[in-house]
């Protein structure tokens, strides 16, 4: 009975370790994307839910679905024991990395941004003379048909001899 419950004692421990992985990677994630109020909403309510699925599954799965006070209080010590020891660390490097990324995207990139500029300077010009021209012939043609239309008709008056 002890050592089944130092087990699940553990086991949500590691729990806690996992949560804490998960909010790093949401901090992670805000640090190097900015994003607005409401992503940062919806990002916090993903994160709940998937806490709160990571703490259901573990329930159900190692404790059959009895809930414990130690349960809680091992997810709170793993969380904070994560938080504590490596979690700056993890943030630091994966920033690092993913900086990095960013840095060989964008040589990757130049090439085709600078193939991007010369198609521009090519066709920028005749396709917006073409889009102004194709557009003031259309207006001219909505306004010919509708003076046309508008027009009163002359009467004809049919003599009969």
């Amino acid at each position: 009975m002890v050592t089944n419950q130092a087990y699940l004692f553990l086991i949500f421990i590691i729990n806690g370790i996992l949560i804490g992985l998960l909010f790093d990677f949401f901090r992670i994630s805000r640090k190097v994307i900015k994003t607005s109020n409401f992503v940062t909403y919806v990002e916090d309510i993903l994160f709940w839910i998937l806490t709160g699925l990571i703490v259901l599954y573990s329930v159900f799965t190692f404790n059959n679905g009895e809930l414990r006070v130690f349960m809680f209080l091992g997810i709170i010590l793993g969380t904070v024991i994560y938080m504590i020891s490596i979690s700056s660390y993890i943030i630091k490097i994966n920033i690092k990395i993913i900086n990095i990324i960013k840095k060989i995207i964008k040589i990757i990139l130049i090439p085709f941004l600078f193939v991007k500029s010369i198609v521009q300077r090519i066709f920028k010009k005749p396709i917006t003379f073409l889009f102004i021209n194709t557009r003031k012939i259309f207006t001219n043609f909505k306004i010919k048909i509708h003076n046309f239309l508008k027009k009163p008709k002359k009467n004809i008056n049919i003599v009969k001899n």
